[in-house]
């Protein structure tokens, strides 16, 4: 790069030392020579540094000064070919002209004054040429922030040099031009750049590259690494906020890619994964509980058990790992005095002794496997700590420099090692938040040696400054990572990889070593561009198929998560292998309400490969997120997405404190809470209706093998609704139809397609059958009218349908419940039938049961929370039998179906229950499937469970009708507790004891 710089800024801003560096030829011409970025950093430093005395502090750019430099450069080397092969004796001709059309003694002076003004001292040829190079520069209107450098108003003020830049315009309009010029005067080519594009340097580096080819080819790479340059320096160090639009995911360029995908653990896709912040969660528990709750053994079991019993398999636990000491201590000196080292800032991978070691892991670990739930934890691979044990003892297997890449950069603040034998410091302006570097500074006493390390970064914001980034061109540095995270997937069955996209080969080249033109997502990093030979060279292989390849030998049955954006979701789980990878369209796509563009995203996923559908992790926040509540809010919007979390294809993850509606983002150095926030128990048990039984059909909704996706069809116009989700799923002969309207606005439509999806008879005697969860209800649909027309639905705004237990049957009483029914839903087809069928044996029934109430004074209200058994319960019973005897011909009907029903309506259940019973059993038989059904006996999880409330509510109302003791109470009651409701413990524990044993050596009483 070479430059014109005046005696005077020279002087003022010391450039004595730079001019000093530049070549022989670069100084006997006047001009300033620069010959890499590092010198022209330096140079820009001089200029923008505060200077005493009343000198400018000007505020450029060292990529712009490269760009002016290389501009320059570029039009001395055209210069030097056209006096090489075209007009050798161009500015003596020039030096004659001057003398004859101008006055000599002008000339003269003219040519002195720039002698004088650009030193050192030259022939009047170069002076002349010096003049040309000049005007060319004080005329590119780009230029004119560095114009003080090159200011030509004092000799065009003193001198003739006006004229005489007109004299040269003219003179070279009579020379020849330079073959492969389009025929302009040399004057004119070289105009060109700054006419094309007066106000962008960058705009004139891409008209020379595009335009000059022929004349610059040893140029081009510089010119692509001004251009990255510049791309650097314009992209904003400090910047954050909700991400920009996204596209829908396609796979245009994926057919290039070879398909091997692992193989799934039965296990695997049966997977729901809750994330929960560690220190975070300990935290809530010690307050929950009011004991202290420090470590993971710690734990209580009940929530091992909530978990359980809401329908998780999975725990991600986030901030397992040793932090480092540094990542601490820089919150802590930015003045949060209570933080912690960020979860991703690692001293090494051994589990933190404050959350009890190995030891307490293995007593959680081992917990949790009794319930069903694997352990899940990170890995961080592309960086560690400040401080980790790596720095320490491996410092070669990071990206260095020996030397700060920006001059301005101070290292003075305090040592953030805790070995005294190293200094680690971040850049001082870190600490106030007005710059951020991408190195720190690494000083080992024993070696005597100045390091300057590049921390983690991924080239969207700015670099994470309590971490360094290994160099995965280091092929030993490649290896012990992938031994560490083989060690890590040995100690957990999922392992989610943090930043996991950074590392695919295109973005490790991206980001650390692009391509020349390709640069500019890191500062600093232009000019260490790579060609695709030589970087293909240093790492042949993608790091991740290597790890994926290496796992499943050496720890098969490991989940590989990979948290991967930037379009590349399919080739992480087709290409590389990975078990599930992150689905960030599906929060910010339906967040927004981009619903056409996530629809496009499914169907285009579909018709390219089905099965990455089932591989995607999709969510509603994650650590780097907004709460899902603050995203989605607590509505019926919340609980449409979330419906669709659960049962689309994939891996479904809830954040922490999703399910109790917290709105307080957990920082990844966040020791506890910081509001006081309670959960919400309205979320919770609508979580509860709505969300966690789907959750335990995970088995139904994983795989993209039956996933239908339908287009909603608009009742009014017979356009496609892109705002409605409707699609289908089955598996082992169960099926399910999920509708969602993403949108504040009603909508009513058609769905065609699903008698042919859910392989339904379509015949005109058979009628489909299907249970909406939300409503309650059940529906009969025409087969035939279904396939024909489709399934119309009515959606409110946001809106959410859940069809399950979907089949067909056919038969005279389904032809009569379709006619009756007419499209309403009923709580119960049995009963609806019953109704149908039975009404007026019913009606009598009824009228028994009415006058009994009114002989009582009172009729009983059903479902009281303070009702307490009536002391004539007896008088119900009796009333039912004799009612029994005398319809003994339509009983076994009642009895078997409709009488439970037809009884609660009328009567509390626990009555009910207690009544029903005693029809057919004279004493209480545990084993009986009458007394588990009226104990609500329940299979979760392998094990069978009985209710509480049902339980007691037996024990109150039985004894008024069956021969049972106090005693025999009391031992139930006892019972009750110590089985912790599981019904077979409860068995063991009621069963009649054995009497002891005759003795045959016992004495005969004397008689």
């Amino acid at each position: 790069m070479e430059y014109q710089v005046r005696r005077q800024v020279r002087e003022d801003y010391g450039l004595g030392e730079l001019v000093s560096r530049g070549d022989a030829e670069a100084q006997r011409r006047g001009f300033l020579a620069l010959g890499n970025i590092r010198e022209v950093r330096e140079f820009a430093f001089r200029l923008t540094a505060n200077h005493a005395n009343g000198i400018d502090k000007h505020n450029i750019s060292a990529g712009d000064l490269q760009a002016v430099g290389l501009i320059n450069e570029i039009i001395l080397y055209i210069l030097k070919q056209y006096l090489d092969t075209v007009q050798p004796d161009a500015f003596e001709k020039a030096h004659a002209r001057l003398e004859e059309h101008l006055d000599p003694l002008q000339t003269a002076h003219l040519l002195s004054s720039f002698d004088d003004e650009y030193p050192p001292e030259k022939r009047a040829s170069l002076n002349i040429e010096g003049i040309f190079c000049l005007a060319l520069s004080n005329l590119n209107p780009a230029f004119e922030p560095f114009r003080f450098l090159f200011d030509d108003r004092p000799l065009a003020e003193e001198t003739v040099y006006p004229q005489a830049v007109d004299e040269l315009k003219a003179h070279f309009k009579g020379l020849p031009p330079l073959p492969g010029g389009d025929g302009k005067s040399l004057w004119d080519m070289l105009r060109e750049p700054a006419l094309a594009a007066p106000n962008s340097l960058r705009g004139q580096l891409e008209y020379i590259a595009k335009n000059w080819r022929g004349f610059i080819g040893e140029f081009l790479d510089l010119i692509l690494s001004a251009m990255d340059v510049i791309a650097e320096e314009q992209k904003p160090h400090w910047f954050g906020g909700p991400p920009g639009p996204m596209d829908a995911l396609t796979f245009e360029h994926h057919d290039d890619e070879y398909e091997k995908f692992s193989q799934d653990k039965e296990w695997m896709p049966k997977t729901v994964l809750m994330a929960k912040s560690t220190l975070v969660w300990l935290w809530q528990l010690t307050q929950k509980y009011e004991r202290e709750i420090h470590t993971l053994d710690a734990i209580p079991d009940e929530e091992l058990d909530e978990l359980s019993r809401r329908g998780f398999t999975g725990l991600w636990l986030i901030g397992l790992w040793e932090r480092s000491n540094a990542s601490r201590t820089i919150k802590q000196w930015k003045g949060n005095p209570e933080a912690a080292a960020s979860a991703y800032s690692l001293y090494d991978y051994d589990i933190a002794e404050e959350l009890g070691g190995w030891p307490a892991l293995n007593n959680l670990k081992e917990r949790c496997a009794r319930r069903g739930i694997r352990l899940g934890s990170d890995m961080v691979p592309n960086h560690t700590g400040l401080d980790s044990r790596w720095i320490m003892e491996h410092p070669d297997r990071f990206l260095q420099l020996d030397h700060p890449p920006y001059p301005q950069y101070q290292y003075g603040s305090g040592n953030l090692s805790n070995n005294d034998n190293v200094v680690v410091q971040i850049e001082d302006h870190y600490y106030n938040n007005t710059d951020c570097a991408v190195v720190f500074h690494y000083y080992n006493k024993w070696e005597n040696r100045h390091r300057y390390i590049y921390h983690g970064n991924d080239g969207t914001s700015m670099p994470w400054n309590d971490t360094a980034q290994i160099d995965f061109l280091n092929p030993e540095a490649r290896e012990a990572v992938i031994q560490t995270i083989v060690g890590v997937c040995r100690q957990f069955p999922i392992v989610r990889f943090d930043a996991a996209m950074t590392l695919a080969k295109r973005h490790i080249q991206r980001l650390w070593y692009p391509l020349p033109g390709h640069g500019g997502d890191i500062a600093s990093r232009a000019e260490h561009a790579m060609s695709d030979d030589e970087f293909n060279k240093r790492i042949p292989n993608e790091f991740w198929r290597e790890v994926v390849d290496r796992c499943a030998v050496e720890a098969p049955n490991t989940l590989l998560l990979a948290e991967a954006f930037w379009m590349m979701e399919g080739y992480f789980v087709r290409t590389l292998g990975m078990h599930r990878v992150y689905n960030s369209a599906f929060m910010n796509m339906l967040k927004m309400e981009d619903n056409a563009k996530y629809r496009a995203t499914i169907k285009n996923t579909i018709a390219f490969e089905p099965e990455i559908l089932q591989r995607f992790v999709n969510f509603m926040n994650n650590p780097d997120e907004d709460t899902a509540v603050a995203q989605f809010g607590k509505g019926d919007k919340y609980f449409g997405v979330a419906t669709l979390l659960v049962t689309m294809p994939g891996l479904p993850m809830i954040g922490h404190g999703q399910i109790e509606g917290f709105e307080e983002k957990y920082g990844m150095e966040y020791r506890r809470a910081y509001r006081d926030e309670k959960p919400d128990e309205w979320l919770v048990k609508r979580h509860e209706k709505e969300i966690f039984p789907l959750m335990k059909k995970r088995y139904l909704f994983a795989g993209a093998q039956n996933f239908v996706l339908y287009d909603f069809m608009n009742a009014n116009n017979g356009t496609v609704n892109e705002n409605v989700f409707a699609y289908s799923n089955m598996a082992g002969g169960e099926k399910a139809l999920v509708l969602y309207n993403n949108k504040y606005e009603n909508t009513a439509g058609w769905v065609k397609g699903i008698t042919s999806a859910l392989l339904l008879h379509e015949g005109a005697d058979w009628f489909t059958l299907m249970y909406e969860m939300h409503a309650g209800l059940w529906y009969v649909r025409s087969s035939k009218q279904l396939a024909e027309e489709g399934l119309f639905c009515e959606l409110q705004g946001y809106g959410c349908q859940v069809f399950m237990d979907i089949h067909d049957a056919n038969g005279e009483q389904y032809a009569k419940l379709n006619n009756e029914l007419k499209g309403r839903g009923v709580p119960s087809l049995e009963a609806a039938w019953q109704d149908l069928e039975y009404g007026d044996l019913y009606w009598e029934f009824e009228k028994q049961v009415k006058e009994i109430n009114d002989g009582n004074g009172a009729a009983i209200t059903v479902g009281a929370n303070n009702y307490s058994p009536l002391p004539d319960i007896t008088v119900y019973l009796a009333a039912l039998q004799a009612f029994l005897k005398t319809q003994k011909q339509k009983s076994p009907y009642i009895t078997k179906i409709g009488l439970d029903r037809k009884l609660r309506e009328k009567l509390p259940p626990e009555m009910v229950g207690a009544m029903l019973y005693a029809l057919d059993h004279k004493k209480i038989d545990l084993k009986s499937e009458a007394f588990q059904k009226l104990i609500g006996m329940n299979e979760y999880d392998g094990i069978n469970w009985f209710n509480k409330e049902a339980f007691e509510a037996a024990l109150e109302n039985l004894p008024q009708l069956l021969p049972i003791t106090k005693t025999d109470i009391a031992k139930y009651k006892k019972a009750e507790t110590q089985s912790e409701y599981k019904y077979d413990v409860l068995v063991e524990l009621l069963k009649p004891k054995k009497g002891k044993a005759k003795n045959d050596n016992k004495k005969p009483k004397r008689v």
